[in-house]
């Protein structure tokens, strides 16, 4: 095992410089209490500093090119798709306006992408032919009390007709038995034929289970008076006969409370090469925040999210097969919370680690787990410390992919609580009982860590805030680098820019990391004001990039399959010591379940370096590949793009 805290150490002291060994101790803080803003900059900026703390750079683009960046994913062009949607921004949804930009790190370019739907708070993965799966998105935003004008809520329309299915188009109205109010429905509504249940043993007919369809409904007129209190059965107006016997609503309380969000069934491929979107069949379900896991086999499970009225997805999880583009319901429902953190494991196993992204019961699908798809058979994971404060955490799954480690750090209490948690918290899926551990605690309690995982097999956790959405000027400016062989941090250079809710990070080709977005609640520490949507890009250059030099890597294939071997030429090829395939990330809330860093067996002959690729279709999912090599200090190369097929 190798300390890194001790090798840091030396690296400094051989600096020779009593100033900047403190300075590199205690990191930014230690600069503005005893020197000048102007001293800060000058020291940050000097070698030795950036040697020992990586370096951190703005990427201010001129105005026009801004956007609100909800959703960022790592192309294998080497360009990052940076997707707003409509932003947050009410107006923007109102007229139509959605934006998604291409960026190119390498030229620094961006070009603006027509975008199709709101896809803002939708799900997103890399899919095996390089495109990228975008599902779900915006179809209604919140309404807060007070802002409601209109009564309404779910309606759930019942069908005692074992015949034939019902289709109720939008506008159909609905009329109270009991209190004679009318709502009427915003959405069409198919309500499947009713199900015929018989003894199993006899055989005897026993009954009809009406089918049921869900759809949201509101008063024909503003005002408190049209408020329900209480249950009641609605007659449908406009059917006749035996319809309008089978057909009827029944609806709890219709007020004015406050509305949330409602998803969309669209999704879409996008296309790397075309730089277009593609559309694709919508899934059954509309989701708004759903997360999107890619299985062994390519296809795509796609896991809850708020529906067309506005209420979370009832454990409803579809799949989607990229050959035929179509979706189709798995067997068993479960249901999770929104943005739940899902990743495939080696034996085809889904480890559920507790994150997720808010909305949703407090106490359904919240215990962290084992899920087998197939049998839906859901086996709880003991030990989590702090698991009231699992919204708004992060979970990565350490470097090397082959030891099943995952750290799910901070997070904080359901839906808007001002608690977060210090805790890091470690488990090991290869254990005979796994059990979940505590790991080195953060400074601070904090909601929305970005964690990216990057070539040395460190992992880079930075920014998040200690309060809901920054409230309270209560912005992280801290990153550390945590070392997953010395379960340690290490504390690295001060981000610039505070980043909280809908901000997140992914690794680029060339070592960096690029950071976006963040969402603030209010703009000053009394919460007066309200906040202003952070455009900024920002990217940090880690120590590695600041050594004597770096292992080149060239020629070789694109394409190698699992268990086959490919031979790449370095001039440095003596000095490497670790090969690592890196899946590009696709990040937002604080979810990226796409990122895994793979150890590769190679073999060194002259200049030439062979890597040989693992096996397991579990571990190594088909797609696009980052390949990076690293040298005995440590630093890696510029990553070759490979394909898995």
């Amino acid at each position: 095992m190798r300390n890194h805290t001790g090798r840091r150490r030396v690296r400094r002291l051989a600096m020779g410089s009593v100033v900047v060994l403190a300075l590199a101790g205690m990191n930014g803080p230690w600069l503005y209490r005893f020197g000048t803003a102007q001293y800060h900059q000058y020291k940050i900026n000097e070698p030795e500093y950036k040697a020992a703390n990586g370096h951190w750079d703005v990427i201010d683009f001129p105005k026009q090119y801004r956007q609100d960046t909800i959703h960022a994913a790592l192309l294998h062009t080497g360009k990052v798709l940076l997707v707003a949607g409509s932003g947050n921004n009410q107006d923007n949804f109102d007229q139509k306006k959605f934006d998604t930009r291409l960026y190119d790190p390498v030229k620094g370019t961006i070009k603006q992408i027509p975008t199709p739907s709101d896809l803002f708070c939708t799900g997103h993965t890399q899919l095996a032919n390089g495109n990228l799966l975008i599902a779900g998105g915006t179809k209604r935003y919140e309404k807060l009390k007070g802002d409601v004008t209109k009564a309404g809520g779910l309606m759930i329309v019942h069908n005692e007709n074992p015949d034939k299915p019902v289709t109720l188009p939008a506008g159909t109205r609905f009329t109270g038995r009991s209190n004679g109010r009318t709502f009427v429905s915003k959405d069409p509504v198919l309500v499947p034929r009713a199900k015929k249940v018989f003894d199993r043993k006899t055989g005897k007919f026993l009954r009809n289970d009406p089918g049921l369809g869900r759809i949201y409904v509101e008063a024909q007129r503003s005002g408190a008076k049209y408020e329900t209190g209480t249950q009641d059965n609605y007659r449908v107006q406009g059917l006749k006969g035996a319809d309008a016997r089978n057909t009827y609503g029944i609806a709890q309380k219709l007020a004015l409370d406050k509305k949330d969000f409602q998803g969309i069934r669209d999704a879409y491929e996008f296309d790397p090469v075309a730089e277009r979107y593609i559309k694709v069949d919508p899934m059954h379900e509309a989701r708004w925040y759903p997360t999107l896991t890619t299985l062994s086999d390519g296809k795509i499970l796609s896991v809850s999210g708020l529906d067309d009225i506005g209420q979370l997805v009832p454990g409803k999880n579809e799949i989607f097969d990229p050959k035929t583009r179509k979706w189709t319901y798995t067997k068993k429902i479960r249901q999770f919370p929104t943005y739940p953190a899902l990743f495939l494991l080696q034996n085809g196993k889904i480890f559920y680690s507790g994150s997720n992204a808010g909305y949703g019961p407090d106490d359904v699908g919240r215990t962290p787990g084992i899920w087998d798809l197939d049998s839906n058979r859901f086996t709880d994971l003991p030990g989590l410390s702090d698991p009231d404060r699992l919204e708004t955490s992060g979970t990565v799954l350490l470097p090397p992919a082959q030891d099943e480690r995952f750290l799910v750090i901070g997070g904080g209490g359901v839906g808007e609580s001002a608690l977060s948690s210090r805790k890091t918290r470690l488990i090991d899926l290869k254990a005979k009982q796994p059990r979940f551990t505590d790991g080195p605690q953060l400074e601070k309690g904090t909601r929305y860590p970005q964690s990216s995982i990057l070539p040395d097999d460190t992992v880079l956790v930075s920014g998040g805030s200690e309060d809901y959405r920054g409230r309270g000027d209560s912005n992280i400016h801290q990153a550390r680098l945590y070392h997953p062989d010395g379960n340690s941090f290490t504390r690295v250079a001060d981000p610039l820019v505070g980043r909280n809710y809908h901000s997140g990070s992914l690794l680029l080709p060339d070592g960096r990391v690029l950071f976006f977005g963040s969402d603030s609640l209010y703009g000053d520490k009394a919460n007066t004001k309200p906040g202003v949507f952070e455009q900024r890009i920002e990217v940090y250059s880690p120590p590695y990039l600041y050594r004597d030099a770096r292992p080149e890597l060239s020629g070789g294939p694109s394409v190698i399959a699992r268990g086959a071997s490919g031979t790449f030429t370095s001039r440095h090829a003596p000095s490497i010591r670790k090969a690592r395939l890196i899946r590009p990330s696709a990040s937002t809330h604080v979810t990226d379940v796409d990122q895994r860093s793979i150890a590769l067996d190679f073999k060194v002959v002259g200049d030439r370096v062979t890597v040989t690729v693992p096996k397991s279709r579990n571990l190594v999912q088909a797609g696009w590949y980052m390949l990076f090599v690293d040298d005995d200090q440590g630093t890696p190369s510029v990553a070759r793009w490979v394909r898995v097929p």
